[in-house]
C-alpha cells in the first residue's frame, strides 16, 4: 500500500508540474510596431555641397548593380537611408541643385536610388 500511495503521489506531482509551470505566464509576446520616420530628420552634411547631385538627374544609363562613384554619392557615403533622404530633400527644396521645376518625389527617389540607397517607407519630402 505504501508503494501505491507513493506512486500516486509522484505521478500527481509530475502532472501538476507539467500543467502549472510548462510555459510560465503563457502570454504571447507583443510584436514591436514599426517606428515612423522622425518628423524632422537631420542631414549631417553641408547641403550646399550637394549641388553636385544635379548631374545624377541627367543620367539615363546607370547600370543596375554597378558601384556608383559620383561626387554626390561620395558625399553621402556612410549615411543611413533616412539621412541620405533628408539631405537630398533639403537640397531639392533649397534649390541647391539649380533646377527650377522638379517633381520632388521623383527627383528624390532617382537621386537616392542612384547612390544605392532607399527612400524609407513613410518619408515625406515637402
Amino acid at each position: 500500500m505504501a508503494t501505491l500511495s507513493s506512486t500516486i503521489f509522484i505521478f500527481s506531482l509530475l502532472i501538476l508540474a507539467t500543467f502549472t509551470s510548462g510555459c510560465g505566464p503563457c502570454e504571447p509576446k507583443p510584436h514591436p510596431t514599426p517606428k515612423a520616420p522622425p518628423v524632422n530628420p537631420y542631414c549631417p552634411r553641408d547641403t550646399l555641397k550637394l549641388g553636385v547631385c544635379a548631374d545624377l538627374l541627367g543620367l539615363v544609363n546607370v547600370a543596375i548593380g554597378s558601384q556608383v562613384t559620383t561626387p554626390c554619392c561620395s558625399l553621402l557615403e556612410g549615411l543611413a537611408d533616412l539621412e541620405v533622404a533628408a539631405c537630398l530633400c533639403t537640397a531639392i527644396k533649397a534649390n541647391v541643385l539649380g533646377i527650377v521645376k522638379l517633381d520632388i518625389p521623383v527627383a528624390l527617389s532617382a537621386l537616392v536610388s542612384a547612390c544605392a540607397k532607399k527612400v524609407p517607407t513613410g518619408f515625406k519630402c515637402g
